[in-house]
C-alpha cells in the first residue's frame, strides 16, 4: 500500500480503515494477548532506559579522557565499534 498524497486520496483511505473498524468481526487467533503485549512494551521502554543511561556512560567516559578501545572493551566490543557507534551521539 502506498502512502496518500493527496486531500482526496487521505480521505478515501480514512473512509477505507473506517469501514473496516466497523466491520471489524475479531477472531480469537486475531486478538493479541495483553499480557504478552504489556511484557513487550515495559521490556523497551526498559531496554530505551539503558541505551540512555549508557549513552551517559560513555559520554562521561570520554570526557574523563578513556580511550574508544578501553570502552569498548566495557561494553562488550572493539573500540573501533565502540567509536562508530556512540561517537557522533556524545559529541
Amino acid at each position: 500500500m502506498t502512502m496518500p498524497r493527496t486531500v482526496e486520496e487521505i480521505l478515501a483511505h480514512a473512509d477505507e480503515m473506517a469501514e473496516k473498524f466497523e466491520n471489524y468481526d475479531p477472531q480469537p487467533g486475531d486478538e493479541l494477548d495483553p499480557e504478552a503485549v504489556a511484557l513487550l512494551r515495559a521490556a523497551v521502554a526498559e531496554r530505551s532506559e539503558a541505551e540512555r543511561h549508557l549513552l551517559d556512560a560513555v559520554r562521561a567516559a570520554r570526557a574523563a579522557g578513556l580511550s574508544w578501545s578501553a570502552i569498548g572493551t566495557f561494553v562488550g566490543t572493539s573500540g573501533e565499534a565502540a567509536r562508530q557507534r556512540y561517537a557522533n551521539k556524545v559529541a
